[in-house]
């Protein structure tokens, strides 16, 4: 068989129009794959039947030359996406046998633009995570290795992890992800791939189980920047049945090839330079300032004062969003139930047993910052620091066009490495939360590698609903990393 696992969209697009090869050849060649490699655990439901029966659907419309702009792709979907008839567990026990009755607006996009599904990918619980160690359809593995050891295994970061997996080790041409702090971004950087966060309100909401309602955001993780400008072109829509989604009118994403960086300032905010920052990272972030410099590109450095408070922030508002979007878990009306003789023990063991540690800790967390006495100290307090950190991009953005940093303060870490300090897993956040308080568009490239070959990505951080800007920024990154 044909190995099609270096193609890209865009090339297997191109080798569809040619009639080189079919969607269904490409779609059994990886169905064969993802068998193969059951060790990774990127998927929790595999829809092979369905990819196929769309997959021959796709070829009878591309032998009419009616082709859509996804025509026979086969991608992963990550397991939030809502999907008509199709398991969608959020990659919880609560959910394990939920087979929802409708379809996610950004699945639907996808499906009426040719795209085909592979399967469901594996996550961490209700997104709740940044290592893809809390799923309890267990841990997804990073197919990267570190060049020392070949038989250490990394984490491939999360929440997104199932799907950044399955596009890294050629399982898939792309997938979907959602970023509610950093979701796509870091595993994207782990996995050496494009993983690119839309500004809130581009993708619709709709469908999609939610964990924070003011952050959630769906976007795709993909092997080149081309790829994400096409997935998102696919993915973005206003939708009436989303009030948070835009009426924005959505521009060809593709036009970012024609965006011309010369004399755009490209801003390098002094509060990244964290302590602890790798120093591989740091390497990596002052080569980038280079590559867009040579470009004509103006570097300017500038300040964003709260970015120290954004991780405080995120986890006091999340959780508390959290804590309400999960209140409706509860046994009475669908997923998991315990049979308890009385309402009060099946509310509680249902709740118990239903969720994992990582949820119930956020929940806690929740719930305590909206009880009395605490909802003014916290969670208000948190909501006025979180418009100080937007206010601080907003001025930012009066003395540059485009924000350069790291997209993470390490690498891909081995399985078991943070799990058992919270606070240290939470600071895998630290630099694309800010991003996500302010509901901006932020792109993760690619850009380098550490001693042990591990990727390391850099972050471009654009305007609100710039897109097009952050694209050609990252695809500036593409060319200049010469691998």
């Amino acid at each position: 068989m044909t190995d099609y696992s270096s193609l890209t969209i865009q090339s297997a697009i191109s080798g569809l129009r040619k009639k080189d090869f079919t969607s269904v050849e490409l779609t059994k060649f990886f169905i064969e794959k993802i068998q193969k490699n059951n060790e990774l655990n990127c998927f929790i439901t595999k829809t092979f039947e369905i990819a196929l029966k769309k997959a021959a659907e796709s070829d009878e419309r591309i032998l009419k030359n009616s082709n859509r702009q996804l025509e026979g792709i086969p991608i992963g979907m990550k397991d939030l996406f809502c999907t008509n008839g199709v398991k969608t567990t959020a990659g919880s026990k609560i959910l394990e046998n939920f087979v929802p009755f409708y379809e996610s607006t950004v699945s639907k996009n996808l499906w009426d633009s040719g795209a085909v599904m592979l399967g469901k990918t594996n996550m961490d619980e209700f997104a709740m995570g940044s290592a893809n160690t809390t799923s309890f359809f267990g841990n997804v593995l990073n197919p990267l290795k570190p060049k020392s050891d070949k038989n250490k295994r990394l984490v491939p970061g999360g929440s997104s992890g199932g799907s950044a997996s399955a596009v890294a080790s050629g399982l898939c041409l792309a997938a979907t992800g959602s970023d509610t702090g950093g979701s796509i971004r870091q595993p994207a950087s782990f996995c050496g791939l494009v993983g690119l966060k839309p500004t809130y309100g581009r993708c619709s909401r709709f469908g999609m189980i939610a964990f924070a309602s003011s952050l959630d955001q769906a976007g795709p993780i993909t092997k080149s920047v081309e790829d994400a400008a096409l997935m998102l072109q696919c993915m973005a829509s206003s939708d009436e049945k989303d009030s948070t989604s835009s009426k924005k009118k959505i521009p060809n994403f593709l036009d970012f090839k024609k965006f011309n960086l010369k004399g755009k300032k490209i801003g390098i905010p002094k509060e990244y330079s964290i302590k602890g920052l790798n120093e591989n990272i740091e390497k990596v972030w002052k080569n980038g300032t280079e590559w867009f410099k040579s470009e004509g590109a103006e570097i300017v450095e500038i300040s964003l004062p709260y970015t120290e408070f954004a991780l405080p922030t995120y986890y006091i508002i999340a959780p508390a969003e959290a804590s309400a979007n999960l209140a409706r878990y509860d046994g009475i009306r669908y997923g998991f139930r315990s049979n308890e003789p009385n309402i009060n023990s099946l509310y509680s063991k249902t709740r118990a047993i239903g969720f994992g540690k990582e949820v119930k800790r956020r929940l806690m967390i929740g719930t305590y910052v909206l009880s009395a006495g605490y909802y003014d100290a916290y969670y208000l307090k948190a909501l006025k620091v979180r418009k100080l950190i937007s206010n601080d991009f907003e001025k930012a953005f009066k003395s540059c066009d485009l924000i350069l940093t790291p997209t993470t303060p390490n690498v891909a870490f081995p399985i078991g490495e943070k799990q058992t300090d919270p606070i240290e897993m939470y600071l895998n956040d630290v630099l694309t939360v800010p991003a996500s308080l302010a509901g901006l568009p932020a792109i993760s490239v690619s850009a380098g590698f550490n001693n042990e070959m591990l990727p390391i990505g850099l972050q471009v951080i654009g305007k609100p609903f710039d897109e097009i800007s952050v694209l050609a920024a990252g695809s500036l990154i593409e060319r200049f990393r010469e691998f």
